[in-house]
């Protein structure tokens, strides 16, 4: 067995703390007692106390409560094989890791918000090959082609502003080194070149569009002509943002500034980007869309050819969270039917004397 949303889990931590609280109002509630009344007197003042049936409330609530946050998690079962056809598209995703990306316009970070942009597009690719490319000065191949979406989310967290020193905003480079990711200027054995112009590539570029260092729309032309459609993604915004400055413990000890001391302001250049994707036959989308943003953009590259990458084993799990959930919510309704007292004796002579 496992669980589609192990995270999930950690809300189990709230159950220790139920306990805790419970122990903790138990014993106020004794103390305060113990100021009313001595503990021999208590028992008659108090007839039909219990204190079992708290316990018994707490368990069944907790039990409860912990079956659903499993149920949220959803338990899977089954480890069947199956074979099948493996197609998609081959996209190279290129991201900006110049110090501008430190920018907190928006928020926490623009660097985070474009990692956060491409979890969420990989979460809805099927299939498809991915490739990471990081560029600021110049542009470097972070992570070559792979469908283990596992393997890029590990290297996609350790993408930072650090990765090059050499600062600047170098699209023109990243394009480059994506279609090299995509397999363009490889040749076999014999030095024959083995690409073939096809519609089943992309690159994807995640930028402030501050380009300085090349020309990033003929890189884009150039990749269009290869059959390699060019999206962009606006990270940023156009009222422009400070780069702080970190200390090692991540809070801002300043502002970063030009050479006569004044603090730099970075903006969103929405119309390099713009310009880019429409000379790379894409679109361009801006990513303070969210979830809306990213499914134009997965729509744009559905219009692309997918590829057959040969055959693949799949695991196949069946979901069990309606057990879970189904106990647990009766765990719950039992719950509020029972009390914290004893329920009063019928004595049935007393009731029979009445009717008389």
């Amino acid at each position: 067995m496992h669980f589609e949303h192990i995270k999930i889990l950690w809300l189990l931590a709230v159950i220790p703390l139920m306990v805790i609280v419970f122990i903790l109002r138990q014993r106020h509630k004794k103390k305060l007692l113990a100021k009313f009344a001595q503990n021999s007197m208590l028992g008659r003042l108090q007839p039909d106390a219990s204190w079992r049936r708290p316990i018994a409330k707490l368990t069944l609530l907790c039990t409860g409560i912990g079956l659903l946050i499993v149920a949220l998690a959803n338990p899977q079962i089954g480890n069947k094989i199956a074979e099948g056809e493996q197609r998609g598209i081959d996209m190279a995703v290129c991201m900006d890791v110049s110090n501008s990306m430190l920018a907190q316009d928006m928020k926490p970070s623009r660097m985070e918000k474009s990692k956060q942009t491409v979890r969420n597009l990989m979460s809805q690719l099927g299939g498809d090959r991915v490739s990471l490319v990081v560029f600021a000065g110049r542009a470097y191949i972070e992570m070559p082609l792979t469908n283990d979406y596992g393997a890029t989310k590990m290297f996609l967290d350790q993408i930072g502003t650090d990765l090059i020193s050499e600062q600047g905003t170098a699209i023109g480079d990243a394009i480059e080194k994506g279609m090299a990711t995509l397999g363009f200027g490889e040749s076999d054995d014999d030095g024959q070149p083995q690409w073939e112009p096809n519609k089943s590539r992309a690159i994807v570029i995640l930028s402030d569009g501050e380009n300085h260092e090349d020309d990033a729309v003929e890189a884009a032309k150039e990749a269009a002509d290869q059959g390699i459609m060019v999206c962009t993604i606006g990270i940023g915004s156009t009222q422009g943002g400070q780069i702080p400055i970190l200390g090692r413990n991540g809070k801002v000890t300043d502002w970063r500034r030009d050479s006569e001391g004044n603090v730099i302001t970075t903006h969103l250049n929405e119309d390099m980007l713009r310009d880019i994707a429409k000379a790379g036959n894409g679109i361009y989308v801006h990513c303070a869309n969210g979830n809306a943003a990213v499914e134009e953009l997965v729509k744009q590259l559905s219009r692309l050819d997918s590829q057959k990458f040969g055959a693949a084993q799949f695991s196949s799990f069946e979901s069990q969270y309606q057990y879970p959930l189904v106990a647990g919510l009766l765990l719950l309704i039992l719950e509020v039917f029972i009390f914290e007292r004893k329920n009063p004796k019928i004595n049935f002579n007393k009731i029979i004397r009445r009717n008389k």
